[in-house]
């Protein structure tokens, strides 16, 4: 689940495609405080310009210099440590005790067909995994189910590339608004559903892809992958529980529905006279987001966002 990989792959095949040699660069451990997570990756193009961040700091700004000055110009990666010392830690804009080891690999046209496989894999929300050649630098690419953390052994590198993280709203009000702001900011892909109309034509929200329908055929047809979190967000039972059925029944990591205990309650108790099995049920994140006291729409939509990615982190 690395919701920047399309954007830096992309990078990558059009540098490659004007016959440049842009670098590849990817997190492969991080000790002590690190503020980006291994697996995290930088495109860096010939002239320097980057797609993608390592550090989110000044780490990006040293290793485009040594680039630029032909230190690492090999198509194996090289092995390169930052924030080994405090000074580098002061200089570098690392936190206190931080460090990064980076494979650092300059990519040829060669590379130019797994990079287009990859993409086109991404395009249909599959997920691929490189294998690269820790000598000579050649990386083979194989579709996998899920995505998986990245692994070096001795002769190779293994990294995955996955999908943007998709997230669906049932229900076109204030709340979803609120929430569709925040996924869009940490670069989720956000559609909208809603079988009324007019809701979607009131919509008051961010650009998103709308699209009316019953909920629980927009369910199945774009938010059923593992990729993909589900929130009911409608106040009518009749939206949003056609919604869970089929949503608590799919392959969907998250699924959350608005509302009270007391509202909860009746819904768990509807779904099973429904027909769904309480291992589906039990699956049903709700009342959703965090107790944090929340009480206006943006409030509440902190508080599902910040449950969203606590639970991410356990299964990306």
């Amino acid at each position: 689940m690395r919701s920047d990989d399309e954007r830096i792959l992309t990078t990558l095949a059009d540098s490659l495609s004007a016959g440049e040699s842009p670098w590849l660069c990817t997190i492969i451990s991080a000790y002590g405080s690190s503020p980006r997570p291994v697996g995290s990756m930088v495109a860096i193009a010939a002239n320097g310009e980057q797609t993608g961040s390592i550090s989110g700091g000044c780490v990006e700004e040293a290793l485009i210099a040594d680039l630029l000055n032909g230190q690492y110009p090999h198509r194996a990666p090289t092995f390169v440590e930052y924030g080994v010392s405090a000074e580098d830690n002061e200089k570098l804009g690392l936190p206190c005790g931080g460090r990064l080891n980076i494979a650092v690999q300059r990519l040829t046209p060669l590379d130019l067909p797994w990079i287009q496989q990859a993409l086109a894999r991404l395009e249909r929300r599959a997920v691929s995994r490189r294998i690269v050649d820790l000598q000579h630098g050649e990386t083979t690419l194989v579709e996998v189910e899920q995505f998986e953390s990245l692994q070096q052994t001795a002769d190779t590198l293994r990294h995955c590339f996955g999908p943007r993280s998709r997230l669906l709203l049932v229900g076109a009000g204030q709340l979803a608004a609120c929430i569709a702001s925040l996924a869009l900011a940490m670069d989720y892909e956000v559609l909208l559903t809603d079988s009324r109309d007019w809701a979607l034509k009131q919509w008051q929200g961010p650009p998103v892809e709308k699209i009316l329908g019953l909920p629980d055929d927009v369910v199945r047809e774009r938010a059923g992958d593992r990729l993909s979190a589900v929130m009911t967000l409608s106040h009518d039972p009749r939206v949003d529980d056609m919604a869970l059925m089929e949503a608590l029944e799919s392959d969907a990591w998250y699924v959350g529905a608005l509302g009270s205990l007391r509202t909860t309650e009746k819904r768990r108790e509807r779904l099973a006279t429904l027909g769904l099995s309480p291992e589906a049920i039990a699956r049903l994140h709700a009342p959703i987001g965090l107790s944090i006291g929340s009480k206006t729409p943006m409030e509440i939509a902190v508080s599902v966002m910040a449950e969203v990615t606590q639970l991410r982190r356990t299964v990306s």
